[in-house]
């Protein structure tokens, strides 16, 4: 009987796990024909050209455009039921920053259909309708992350986990599409750089897949050419902040969520001063340093020799500064006494693995160029820079993702009903008084006085009551008044949250400068400065190819390493 009670219990969850692997399977499979399509046109394959891998990404966007549709009609006809929600998933900061770089995707949508109208003779027609899908599917994506990135769905949930992993892997060759324009572009300059800096004796022949026709407009074909490249960087990170969304929310089908209340956490300014004076002194400098770098670099050897320099100084001291704020921020953690939430979590593990597998990226990088230093015959003088700045790259991340990770696995404070209070108990005519106002309160100074013959206590002060008496009864009043009793672990306790307090300040001011030097750590690279591939050193040791190889397949993931740990560290400061 007991067997027989329990087996439809076990075989119906059998039905779910295989959807689960099925679906899972699918998108990897779909991931892969996009991905070998998109080698394919890179290396110019026989048969293979860019209208036929933009005719696969726009079926791809059509499709996902449909599931969404039905999804959202379904959902306006069932709006009236209660539905389960992840309260984890899909943070309203989270959602304002993919709607940014959304819009800025658009106007990027926008400079491709006027490149394609300029262009329109020698151009494929799906050069011209993959930006328009694109801009449709981008508007219909955000309204539908704004409203469902929180659903715990539960009804068709075999067909629901194959239209979102669809969307997961849709979002995910897209964001491989930019990263793989994006990186053939910085190519074709990374070589004339190479040149100016002298090393002359490497050679390759790069492709850049432009028109062969003349622009009908020439002033605008510079601009929307130009204009596409700088855009580009907003439109990877909207692609993948949408896939890691909606894998969450791919995670979330058919989970049983626990229902209980979750402490909003808004940001707010206050007590966070310092850290962003310094935060924004190091994002002001480092985008004057990029701006001078763009001009700077392939102007002659020596002004690229300069630039290299003055990149390396700058960024040694930058992560010399965060490395000393996130060994503060741990040791403030090792003298604290919080248990870790290791409930299940979705969104929270994602977080976490994403963090350490994009660091990966970096430091891949970081060894490359330790190993190239140290076999390397020749050594320019500006290469010694490059050694302090890759360790410093290994050790910071390693740090910083240690903070993150514990940061957010941490159990936030109990409400202030569950706080200690202070107890103040007066005797007075046999009678025992018990006043009992929240710490808050006591800690702003503001005892709670319920009438004017209330005793109060503050800071070891002992208020008497009010005397409408004469003198005499005034004596007799304080000699038949008991002793005021306090409890000396009520002071303690006033001294240890002070403490907290203290503490508290210092873990939101480093998490708030470690949030706007992640976002200055990520403007260089998205942005085109790139001293992997202008050092040089690199490509005489591993071989040009070889190594533009390891960076084209490593800096994606450390650029995206960088918002990524901004987004945490926002939450951090949000949560602490």
């Amino acid at each position: 009987m007991e067997q027989a009670a329990g087996c439809p219990a076990v075989g119906g969850s059998y039905p779910q796990k295989n959807a689960e692997i099925l679906s899972s399977q699918y998108g990897i499979n779909l991931f892969l024909a996009g991905l070998l399509l998109t080698f394919a046109w890179a290396v110019h394959a026989v048969g293979i050209s860019k209208s036929h891998l933009l005719s696969y990404l726009i079926t791809l966007m059509l499709i996902q455009l449909l599931w969404m549709l039905w999804y959202l009609c379904r959902s306006c006809t069932q709006r009236r039921l209660i539905r389960d929600k992840d309260t984890h998933a899909g943070a309203r900061w989270l959602k304002c920053g993919i709607t940014l770089f959304a819009v800025i995707t658009l106007i990027l949508d926008s400079f491709k259909i006027g490149y394609y109208i300029d262009f329109s003779n020698c151009l494929s027609p799906t050069e011209g309708i993959f930006p328009v899908t694109h801009a449709v599917h981008t508007i219909l994506q955000v309204y539908f992350l704004w409203c469902h990135a929180k659903d715990v769905i539960q009804s068709f949930k075999t067909l629901e986990r194959f239209g979102v992993i669809h969307s997961v892997f849709t979002n995910l060759l897209l964001w491989t599409n930019g990263v793989l324009t994006e990186s053939k572009h910085q190519l074709n300059e990374h070589k004339e750089r190479l040149i100016t800096l002298g090393f002359g004796n490497i050679t390759i022949v790069l492709d850049d897949h432009a028109p062969q026709c003349n622009c009908t407009t020439t002033t605008l074909c510079s601009i929307f050419s130009q204009g596409i490249y700088y855009l580009y960087p907003f439109n990877i990170e909207y692609h993948i902040l949408a896939s890691t969304m909606l894998y969450v929310l791919w995670k979330n089908i058919g989970r049983k969520v626990e229902h209980h209340q979750q402490n909003k956490t808004p940001f707010k300014f206050h007590g966070i001063t310092v850290g962003m004076i310094f935060g924004l002194i190091v994002l002001t400098s480092t985008i004057g340093i990029v701006v001078v770098y763009l001009i700077q670099i392939g102007g002659s050897k020596i002004k690229s020799e300069l630039a290299l320099t003055m990149f390396y100084l700058h960024a040694i001291f930058v992560l010399a500064l965060m490395c000393t704020a996130g060994i503060v921020a741990l040791l403030i953690y090792r003298l604290e006494e919080r248990s870790l939430d290791n409930s299940k979590n979705p969104a929270r593990k994602l977080d976490a693995e994403l963090l350490v597998g994009t660091a990966a990226g970096s430091w891949l990088l970081s060894w490359g160029s330790i190993l190239a230093i140290i076999c390397a015959q020749g050594h320019p003088k500006y290469t010694w820079y490059n050694l302090p700045y890759s360790v410093l790259v290994i050790i910071e991340k390693y740090i910083q993702n240690l903070f993150i990770i514990e940061s957010i696995h941490r159990e936030q404070e109990k409400a202030n009903d569950d706080i200690k209070t202070l107890r103040i108990v007066t005797i007075s005519r046999g009678t025992t008084l018990s006043l009992t106002p929240l710490y808050k309160e006591i800690y702003n100074g503001r005892a709670a006085r319920d009438s004017g013959d209330v005793p109060c206590l503050f800071k070891g002060s002992i208020c008497g009551s009010e005397n409408n008496g004469a003198g005499v009864a005034k004596e007799e009043t304080s000699q038949d008044n008991s002793l005021v009793m306090h409890s000396a672990s009520d002071f303690s306790f006033c001294s240890r949250n002070s403490v907290t307090n203290n503490k508290r300040r210092i873990l939101k001011n480093i998490a708030a400068f470690l949030f706007l030097c992640n976002l200055s750590l990520w403007i260089p690279p998205a942005f085109g400065c790139r001293p992997e591939y202008d050092n040089g050193l690199e490509e005489i040791v591993f071989g040009f190819e070889p190594w533009i190889i390891v960076v084209n397949l490593a800096m994606p993931f450390s650029i995206f390493y960088r918002m990524h740990s901004a987004a945490s560290l926002f939450e951090v400061n949000c949560k602490t």
